[in-house]
């Protein structure tokens, strides 16, 4: 499996200088979900590490389809990276709704496994509380900022919509395991 520090080597490599915005935003989440992975003792799940790599489908030099959670997971396919890495990666913050949009679900779901477990929430909950420049934002902010980001056409926000439901949910859970009032996680 790949570690936190290779998976952020390697997002730095494709992101940083081609992309410093959104390696602001990447240094944001996988630091956060270092925390939070501690925070509920998943030390040696791959929740780090899937945080570091989450956007790297948009290093210019890897895109293949234009979606970047299916270019990354492509991509790390590609390098050999643990297959599930890779599925957390390709549907990230409920991706399959942003897919769907842009008429790449069938690629996405019948490339990669979708996860349901404490991880793939916490993943979501790391990347929907973390600004465009790396900073912590409640779940509410950031989804209007994406919204105002992208305006009411684009294909993001109107993914967003049709997930907003699902990324309450993954975000409501983990709050609720970081605040010790989860039952047994799933």
């Amino acid at each position: 499996m790949m570690s936190a520090t290779e998976a952020r080597v390697l997002a730095e490599r494709h992101l940083a200088l081609a992309l410093p915005g959104r390696w602001r935003h990447v240094q944001g989440v996988g630091a956060r979900a270092e925390e939070v992975a501690v925070n509920l003792g998943l030390a040696d799940d791959p929740l780090a590490s899937a945080a570091w790599l989450h956007d790297i489908g948009y290093g210019p030099d890897l895109v293949e389809t234009g979606f970047h959670p299916l270019d990354g997971a492509l991509f790390l396919r590609r390098v050999g990276a643990d297959e599930r890495l890779a599925c957390l990666v390709a549907h990230h913050s409920c991706a399959v709704y942003e897919a769907r949009v842009r008429g790449l679900e069938h690629e996405l779901v019948t490339e990669f496994q979708c996860e349901e477990s404490v991880t793939a929430d916490a993943l979501v909950y790391c990347d929907m509380t973390t600004t465009p420049d790396g900073e912590p934002v409640g779940f509410k902010d950031r989804m209007a900022e994406i919204e105002q980001r992208y305006g009411p056409d684009h294909a993001v926000t109107r993914a967003l919509h049709l997930a907003r439901p699902d990324l309450t949910a993954c975000c409501e859970r983990t709050l609720a395991r970081l605040d010790g009032r989860a039952d047994q996680p799933r």
